[in-house]
């Protein structure tokens, strides 16, 4: 008989971290000078349009990816990871980290499934030991981000579409795996699973995990 395999997908904003890391990425770069305040404001405005599904995705990409067009992904990561440990550290939910040593403990393949980039959530994973990432991938030439998104944008359905090879891959029982996430642009793969959690949700996420009869849970604390 083949063996089931079990899978715990997470989300990272504002389900394993307690902010979004785009607002606060943003607002650092603007101290550092990288930035303008006028971009920052942006940022701002286009986070709550993409946290509601009201915005061209695929736009909100390319808009992001101007202010790293050119640069090399080493020195990419590097800011990343130093930004990281100095400041993103401090809103690490515990409550996430027990729930991950939970399905670590029952064999379960653990999966870091976000919007954010391939090289952030990389950082991230290994800090929470989750071994597999499925994140949004900008293009790279020669080492260099050319300022294009791969497509499809870990959001909305393309989390599903992104995470479907995987699933495929590892034999993975959708049906008896479980995700976590706050975000209502995660519907589509709260109903791929088995066991969809509503972590920290907002208020659309809420009222239909409520219809449904979702847990929701509390990683705010």
């Amino acid at each position: 008989m083949e063996q089931v395999v079990k899978a715990a997908f997470f989300d990272l904003d504002g389900t394993l971290l307690t902010v979004n890391s785009l607002a606060l990425w943003a607002k650092r770069e603007h101290r550092l000078g990288n930035i303008s305040l006028r971009q920052v404001l942006e940022g701002s405005y286009y986070s709550t349009l993409y946290k509601f599904r009201g915005i061209d995705i695929n736009r909100l990409g390319r808009k992001a990816l101007t202010t790293i067009r050119g640069l090399r992904e080493e020195h990419f990561k590097r800011r990343l990871e130093h930004w990281f440990y100095k400041e993103l550290i401090d809103y690490v939910a515990p409550e996430g980290i027990s729930a991950i040593e939970s399905h670590r403990r029952r064999n379960h393949v653990l999966v870091l499934l976000t919007s954010a980039t391939e090289q952030g959530a990389e950082i991230a994973a290994r800090y929470f030991g989750i071994e597999h990432v499925i994140a949004t991938q900008f293009e790279l030439v020669e080492g260099r981000f050319t300022g294009d998104v791969i497509h499809p944008i870990c959001y909305g359905e393309g989390k599903v579409e992104r995470a479907m090879p995987f699933v495929e891959r590892h034999n993975i029982d959708l049906s008896r795996s479980y995700f976590y996430t706050d975000s209502f642009t995660d519907l589509p793969m709260l109903k791929t699973v088995g066991k969809p959690h509503a972590v920290n949700p907002d208020f659309r996420l809420k009222l239909a995990s409520k219809r449904a009869g979702w847990p929701i849970l509390d990683w705010r604390r």
